[in-house]
């Protein structure tokens, strides 16, 4: 188990130090450090600390003011180090998820959230229907005025929000994308998420577009390396081809050529003749010049178990 702490000051004027004492005191190793309000939710630090959580794992920071502002993005950052099976821990507070008393204690402030919403729902309907009666405009008056301050306080917010969603899913998308960017285009890459499951912030498929709109805020915050948003070449040429079945060869599990045939056929790419099927046949060549060119390790192929397609046995890549 690694204890991964968790250390954040509003301003530059601030110092994280009496934070980093108390988590080293607690035998906190790696310590994430950031300078950031604690209402915004995209910081860098606190997503590379998630990230480095592994199951067991548990995050540690001195209060919980240091993590979150509101309750509900505590209890969300609690959720998703949950569903990684890793915990969270206040020194300040009595919240331990990887304690009965912890847990209870994170259960009870769900409740109070839940409450909490739904107040806020009841008393939002209540002022709307106030402000009606009184033949009230709703909106931002700065925004009605035409004020650039406002103006760009709702960009900036706007912004916050997105950055926020797009960090959600950067750990569904990424692996996909580093695999497969730039050689596929991105209605390639987004097929082959659709086919796995990941979906968009809002729940959504994802479309070509959407997904270089979100890739490009993770490549600007330093996610993801910025050669994954450079152009896919237009024309497939026959190196290009090699590559690609490199690609298919490592990115599944014990592959066939059948399997990556399958794959090919799938992602929409074309043969080097320029048809829409693949043959086992045309699958081993570019394979065999994949490992010519040490894009992938010299491995025997056959493979005696290996379904059928075709009449022939299908030949394994392990």
């Amino acid at each position: 188990m690694a204890l991964i702490g968790y250390a954040r000051v509003s301003t530059d004027e601030q110092t994280t130090d009496p934070q980093i004492d108390a988590l080293r005191a607690a035998g906190c190793k790696t310590i994430h450090r950031e300078h950031a309000s604690g209402a915004d939710r995209a910081r860098p630090e606190l997503k590379r600390a998630l990230d480095r959580c592994r199951r067991g794992d548990v995050l540690v920071v001195s209060r919980i003011d240091r993590l979150a502002r509101s309750l509900s993005h505590l209890l969300e950052t609690i959720e998703a180090l949950d569903a990684k099976g890793a915990g969270f821990r206040s020194l300040g507070d009595p919240i331990d998820t990887t304690s009965p008393q912890g847990r209870l204690t994170l259960q009870i402030l769900g409740a109070v959230a839940e409450f909490e919403r739904a107040l806020i729902r009841e008393r939002t309907r209540a002022g709307l229907r106030a402000a009606r009666e009184r033949g009230r405009v709703g909106g931002n008056p700065g925004i009605r005025a035409g004020l650039a301050s406002a103006i760009r306080a709702a960009h900036e917010a706007r912004e916050g929000r997105r950055d926020a969603d797009v960090l959600r899913v950067a750990d569904d998308i990424l692996p996909e994308v580093r695999a497969m960017r730039p050689a596929y285009p991105w209605e390639t890459v987004a097929r082959s998420l659709d086919r796995k499951g990941s979906r968009r912030p809002d729940g959504g498929a994802w479309t070509g577009p959407a997904l270089a709109r979100a890739v490009r805020r993770l490549a600007r915050d330093g996610f993801v390396d910025a050669v994954v948003l450079e152009r896919t070449p237009r024309r497939r040429d026959s190196d290009d081809l090699v590559t690609l079945v490199a690609l298919a060869a490592r990115a599944l599990e014990s592959p066939t050529l059948a399997d990556i045939a399958r794959h090919l056929e799938g992602l929409h790419v074309r043969t080097p003749r320029g048809e829409r099927r693949w043959s086992l046949s045309s699958v081993q060549n570019l394979l065999a010049r994949a490992v010519g060119q040490g894009l992938l390790p010299d491995r025997p192929l056959a493979d005696p178990t290996a379904p059928r397609r075709r009449g022939r046995p299908a030949k394994s890549l392990r």
